[in-house]
């Protein structure tokens, strides 16, 4: 779990670039390089732009990183309800 826990952050550092926040590229390419096996429209620009704007609580355009962990606690609690047998892809979030 602490592997996975690293990997999280570091994720999270390398696509912010270091800095305090996700930008609108920088998160959309973190969906579509990192979630693209899991999230369904990693294409969509629209798609992701909208689920961003549901992460964005403060509303300033930008994700931090505990907006950024509510879109991992979202897929961790969808992936945990799906049977094991079935393969999964979700839909992207866009009311999260």
């Amino acid at each position: 779990m602490e592997a996975a826990i690293q990997t999280l952050v570091n994720v999270y550092l390398k696509s912010s670039k270091r800095k305090e926040n996700l930008g609108k590229k920088d998160f959309q390419n973190l969906v579509k390089s990192q979630l693209s096996n899991i999230l369904s429209d990693t294409d969509s620009k629209e798609a992701v732009n909208n689920m961003a704007v549901g992460l964005d609580e403060n509303q300033d355009g930008k994700l931090g990183f505990p907006e950024y962990m509510k879109l991992i606690g979202y897929l961790a609690v969808s992936l945990s309800e799906q049977p094991c047998a079935s393969p999964y892809l979700a839909r992207l979030p866009h009311d999260i």
